[in-house]
């Protein structure tokens, strides 16, 4: 299963002509009298309100679906696909729109920021095509099967927005701009997101029966399996060299520094990478530290990267918002391409505790795993932007919201290091980024333990260390079966501001272990809960969360997919 076969563009008629004949502006639109719809369902035909009444835009959502609503027969499918279409048009708009941002850059970093936009856009238009793709080449009956992955997609779209939004933050003309700009992209965007999130619902109230319970119980009977089968999909080969300790490996390509490879450089390996090519790309990266600015692009699928070990083959650099670099292009290594795969090796940014904002390793490789690894910095170490992402057997070591992005992602039987902060900080180990209720992200760290550094072990009481803080109004975040040291501040977790998110959060802790799990003193807000029924946290293992068992065995990481105990 891999989303970049949908990636074509596709035109449907009924679709094509109802775009042609709608107005762009969805959002803001008035009745005949002047003001707003109070109840825009109200006048909308039953299919067309049975779509859209689980959407948080439904104005929005009834003027998208334009001309098609009014046939009675509509199905399902024709309506998801039409919203999901509409908002492409709306992001190639905003893409379109964002050449205004010009008249607004006032220095270095504000390009920065419209070139990061743009690019973010470009990924948005990409999955919104998928999307298409995959609604249209679905049969109606199966497409609820398809729903993780649609959910997945249109998360990402939404991360995209937000982290575009964000980057224009230190310019008031320019944030303004872009927000703008994306507003009605946005707003058609999470109505998208909750249809999809609703299919099972919809269909029903179209009476099409689907079989989404047992689909569901697969995924939960699958999160207490704990075999290591390989998928059916996987060759013969390329289980050998997942399983293997590396020797005797035959790779696509060697990186050297001392010449003994093809490539002294990952950059120069990585743009030999073959096009159109099948199957994986494997690139071995000998003992060495590579100073270089690594990205994995999204035409580059299924890259399997691996070293001679996370202390050995450490790829480093220095970039930070301090030296005006915006933070995703702080990244020192950036995993885009769908599948990817790092294998014993060390991501690095030493900007140091006074860089602020300054990634080791970014990742929006949807289906993509990294073990024995080490990733360290300081503040946002890594970066898990979007998509689901898997983690185990790592070290990831930080300061301030060192572990933070819109991904769906577990870290899984991993050492988390917080480290010595700069003066006047406090350490937050997690800074979880989903703005949309209806996305199915957040950040599961589950086995693992958390710790102090060395530097910081003689300061680690007067100096806080919190789980995580709200970085968005949804944030959701949850600490399971995991050692907790001492110095965890009994409250746990640590507001953003104010009273911002601390009712719509989402942070969970479950059988943790150690004196730091002590939850007798935590925060009494209404989005934190302690969990004690493991079923309650089922869900949020790989198998369910992540859809692990369709792909995780693939990666060739060691995994558990439900609980550990």
């Amino acid at each position: 299963m891999k989303k970049l076969v949908f990636f074509a563009v596709v035109g449907v008629a009924v679709v094509a002509a109802v775009m042609s004949l709608i107005g762009t502006d969805v959002v803001h639109k008035k009745s005949s009298s002047g003001e707003p719809d109070k109840d825009p369902l109200a006048t909308a035909t039953k299919p067309v309100a049975s779509v859209c009444s689980s959407t948080d835009y439904k104005e929005a959502c009834v003027n998208s679906l334009g001309l098609l609503g009014n046939n009675q027969s509509a199905t399902p499918k024709e309506l998801i696909q039409a919203a999901i279409n509409y908002t492409l048009n709306e992001v190639k708009s905003a893409l379109d729109k964002s050449g205004m941002l010009e008249k607004a850059v006032k220095g270095p970093r504000d390009k920065m920021a419209v070139d990061d936009c743009q690019d973010l856009l470009h990924f948005a238009i990409d999955e919104l095509q998928g999307s298409v793709s995959t609604v249209e080449n679905s049969e109606l009956h199966s497409m609820p099967d398809r729903e993780a992955d649609l959910r997945n997609w249109l998360s990402a779209v939404v991360s995209f927005h937000q982290t575009c939004i964000d980057g224009c933050g230190e310019n008031h003309d320019l944030n303004e701009t872009m927000s703008n700009a994306l507003m009605n992209a946005t707003q058609l965007t999470s109505n998208s997101l909750a249809i999809v999130s609703s299919m099972p619902d919809i269909f029903q109230r179209f009476n099409i029966s689907v079989n989404k319970t047992a689909a569901s119980r697969h995924l939960l009977e699958a999160a207490e399996d704990n075999e290591n089968n390989y998928p059916s999909w996987l060759s013969t080969a390329d289980r050998k060299l997942l399983a293997s300790d590396n020797a005797g490996l035959t790779p696509n390509a060697v990186v050297a520094q001392d010449g003994s490879g093809q490539y002294k450089t990952i950059g120069a390996a990585l743009a030999a990478y073959p096009k159109n090519n099948k199957g994986k790309y494997t690139i071995y990266v000998k003992a060495g530290t590579y100073n270089e600015y690594v990205t994995v692009s999204k035409y580059q699928v299924n890259v399997f990267m691996y070293g001679d070990g996370p202390r050995k083959t450490i790829v480093t650099g220095n970039k930070s918002n301090a030296k005006g670099v915006s933070t995703m292009q702080s990244a020192t290594f950036a995993a885009v391409g769908t599948g990817f795969v790092a294998k014993d090796m060390g991501f690095q940014n030493t900007a140091g505790p006074d860089g602020h904002q300054a990634v080791a390793l970014r990742s929006q490789s949807d289906m993509s795993a990294f073990y024995n690894c080490r990733i360290d910095g300081y503040q946002d170490t890594l970066y898990t932007q979007t998509h689901r992402q898997f983690y185990r057997n790592c070290v990831i070591s930080g300061t301030v919201d060192f572990i933070f992005g819109d991904g769906a992602v577990i870290i899984q039987n991993s050492l988390i290091i917080v480290r010595m902060p700069s003066e006047g900080q406090k350490n937050t180990v997690t800074a979880q980024g989903r703005t949309d209720r209806h996305e199915p992200t957040g950040i599961v760290i589950q086995n693992c333990r958390i710790v102090p550094d060395q530097k910081l072990f003689p300061q680690r009481f007067q100096i806080q260390t919190f789980l995580g803080r709200p970085w968005k109004q949804f944030s959701m975040t949850l600490i399971m079966e995991s050692t907790l040291a001492d110095f965890i501040q009994p409250a746990g977790w640590m507001p953003w501001q104010g009273n911002f998110a601390l009712d719509t959060l989402f942070y969970r802790e479950y059988a943790n272990r150690g004196p730091g799990a002590d939850t007798a003193k935590r925060v009494k807000w209404k989005g934190y809960k302690v969990i004690t029924d493991r079923n309650e946290v089922l869900p949020y293992t790989a198998g369910p969360f992540l859809q692990g068992n369709e792909w995780i065995q693939g990666t060739g990481a060691p995994f558990v997919l439900g609980l550990t105990t």
